[in-house]
């Protein structure tokens, strides 16, 4: 049911796909703000509310972290144009990047295990046996002298 004064938090919820428990997190986190009160005390959300939420889904499923999108918003909220959202796209970008270099890999590896027919982590019996992953089993980060 749509109130004059905008909508519901159940009404809310339901158009942008999140629960009631997300929607009062992202209201604490700053995402989204305070609701007003209706006469009733229900809380009511303007319209763009259901936009907003979606924007914020929309940037997390592009790798960026709630923390990330709150900086985001607030950057856009100052109304002063930076190129901030183009230079954490490209940082987000080369993550991607890293991740599906990673991603590569393990899929080599796992390959490799199907076609030797590997029986075991630690005591494999197959001819040639791919273990122990060298490429997987490189530490992450620099490398220790």
């Amino acid at each position: 049911m749509n109130n004059e004064g905008g909508l519901r938090t159940g009404e809310v919820a339901e158009q942008a796909g999140v629960n009631i428990q997300t929607l009062r997190y992202y209201e604490r986190r700053g995402l989204i703000a305070e609701p007003a009160r209706s006469p009733g005390g229900h809380r009511t959300y303007p319209a763009d509310t259901v936009t907003l939420l979606a924007v914020i889904k929309a940037a997390q499923k592009l790798g960026f972290t709630l923390d990330e999108v709150a900086e985001l918003l607030a950057t856009g909220r100052r109304r002063h144009p930076t190129r901030d959202l183009q230079h954490r796209a490209a940082a987000k970008l080369t993550e991607v990047d890293q991740k599906i270099a990673h991603l590569h890999t393990i899929r080599q590896a796992l390959t490799q295990l199907i076609a030797a027919r590997c029986d075991s982590l630690t005591n494999c019996t197959c001819a040639d046996c791919p273990m122990p992953f060298a490429g997987l089993a490189q530490p992450e980060g620099p490398t220790p002298q």
